[in-house]
């Protein structure tokens, strides 16, 4: 359930833009992670919920600030959801 909530999704956009405000394509941020392309594009199809630690990993990854990208998520959850 919590992978479809609009809170997730909100996630997953900031983590989207921030790929391609990078520059990057799902299979470089997979390389840089060690991770098959399928890891990102099921996250970023929100089919895979992210936790903090791979939050902040994909971050880094992508040359992005984790504390800023989370903050900018934050800004676009919904007041309440359910987790």
């Amino acid at each position: 359930k919590s992978l479809f909530t609009e809170a997730n999704e909100r996630l997953v956009e900031v983590l989207i833009a921030a790929r391609h405000s990078a520059g990057l394509r799902q299979v470089d941020v997979a390389d840089r992670l060690g991770k098959d392309q399928s890891y990102i594009s099921n996250i970023e199809r929100g089919q895979r919920r992210v936790d903090d630690l791979e939050f902040y990993v994909l971050s880094k990854a992508m040359n992005a600030d984790p504390v800023e990208l989370f903050s900018s998520a934050i800004e676009l959850f919904p007041e309440a959801f359910d987790i």
